[in-house]
């Protein structure tokens, strides 16, 4: 090290004083409320607020957490909120920080889900959501885009993502399925041909210095952090004993076949399935939800992801739609607590998704904090997000025809709905517009359009 660089790290900012439960608290609730944007939006916010403007951990801690959060089955940021809460402020504050990651948009999404069930007919929320379905469709080929660009590096993950479409789009193999075929082809791949597992890019190391922080790069793993046979067994016992006793209840008071139980089983594989994020997942939610129990329609599907991209919080809480609506219609509680049906059953698919999410960072978190990735490692994910981008490009059909020909291909093109979704598209893919944004006029152009202000 020069004179020049080691004066500009002696003039770095000291570190902060140590951040209390409290003060912890009062930023994850922000967040809660203010975690717009998808997975990389949220990432982002927090990467800007604890590593640059707090510096509550330094950057190679936040990207080694990253890194694991990645790997994980379920939604990465909230999972890098608990696995950093944990860090600093042990199991509550790991609780703490995932539950109000979730909780403000939760709530939010039971008011939502409550006003479209029961005032969909009103003109101008029939409007508002004509305009927002085209603009969905632009977003979740956005996201193909987005996560191809990175995922996509040679032709052998190319390859996985082409035979992924054809197998969900052309032959209809189960999402799961799907998955399980990637991971053990990125496996066997890994280790006979590493070079083309390596998707490159990712979430590297940085160079970027903002300061001394709280957890440095040196700083030593803190006790609650370090590994032990003795609480990887207590965290795997309490998170069994907190999936057991509600699914239990639900087993001994309604049966196998209700519609309360059959959510919860559902969406606890879902939970487990969630590799690369919620638009992967979307599709497998689509064949069970719609197409197995009937719980939504697709039109209804397609609006449940339009509020969940306007609402905080993870995208995955679409589930909480999905679970308002089908409480709601199929009357789980009678005809006369139709709200109390959705209410309780948004509630328990939000509990059964993300419950798998905490044990996940509560139980891994130590082995992480003392081990470094490698490449026999994260070669199963490379495969399985290659995967993934075929899946989502199927899922983007889907949409785009549902939304595009309402009356099916029988019938004629929706012109309106065609020019408002390759408005989206050109707003997102060129001009990198915000995806509230884009949704938001979209929003009133359809519902000008409902009016007939053409």
């Amino acid at each position: 090290m020069n004179s020049v660089e080691a004066t500009s790290l002696n003039n770095l900012p000291e570190a902060p004083e140590k951040v209390s439960f409290w003060q912890a608290f009062a930023f994850w609730l922000k967040l809660g409320f203010i975690s717009f944007g998808g997975p990389a939006g949220q990432i982002a916010i927090m990467h800007e607020e604890l590593v640059v403007r707090r510096r509550w951990l330094s950057e190679k801690r936040f990207l080694h957490a990253l890194n694991y959060c990645m790997v994980l089955p379920g939604p990465e940021a909230q999972q890098l909120a608990t696995y950093i809460g944990w860090l600093m402020h042990k199991t509550r504050g790991g609780i703490v920080a995932g539950v109000l990651f979730v909780l403000p948009s939760l709530l939010l999404l039971i008011a939502l889900s409550w006003i479209y069930i029961a005032y969909g007919q009103v003109a101008w929320v029939a409007g508002l959501f004509y305009g927002i379905k085209p603009a969905v469709t632009a977003i979740v080929i956005q996201a193909a885009h987005r996560i191809g660009s990175r995922a996509l590096k040679n032709n052998f993950l190319l390859g996985i993502a082409a035979a992924s479409f054809v197998a969900i789009f052309a032959l209809n193999v189960p999402f799961p399925l799907i998955v399980l075929a990637a991971a053990i082809i990125g496996f066997v791949g890994g280790r006979k041909w590493p070079d083309s597992s390596s998707a490159g890019g990712g979430h590297a190391a940085s160079q970027a210095n903002f300061g001394n922080s709280l957890i440095n790069d040196e700083t030593p793993t803190p006790p609650h952090a370090i590994f032990s046979a003795k609480r990887l067994l207590q965290v795997l016992l309490a998170g069994f004993t907190l999936w057991a006793l509600p699914m239990g209840y639900l087993v001994m008071h309604n049966g196998w076949d209700h519609t309360f139980t059959q959510m919860s089983w559902f969406f606890t594989k879902a939970a487990l399935l969630t590799f690369g994020g919620a638009y992967a997942v979307l599709p497998y939610v689509y064949q069970g939800a719609v197409e197995q129990f009937g719980w939504i329609t697709a039109t209804q599907m397609i609006d449940g992801l339009a509020l969940g991209e306007t609402t905080p919080g993870p995208l995955i809480m679409v589930v909480a739609f999905v679970g308002f609506v089908g409480g709601y219609v199929k009357a789980v509680l009678g005809p006369d607590s139709l709200f109390l049906a959705g209410a309780l059953a948004a509630m328990l698919v939000t509990w059964f998704t993300f419950l798998p999410s905490f044990i996940f960072i509560l139980a891994g978190g130590p082995f992480v904090e003392s081990t470094h990735n490698n490449l026999k490692f994260t070669a199963p994910l490379t495969a399985i997000t290659a995967a993934v981008v075929g899946v989502i490009v199927n899922l983007a059909l889907f949409f785009g025809y549902h939304t595009l020909w309402p009356q099916g291909f029988s019938g004629s093109v929706d012109i309106p709905s065609a020019i408002i979704a390759a408005g989206a598209a050109i707003a997102l893919l060129k001009f990198k517009r915000n995806v509230i944004q884009v949704i938001g006029i979209c929003g009133v152009v359809g519902i000008c359009l409902q009016y007939g202000l053409k």
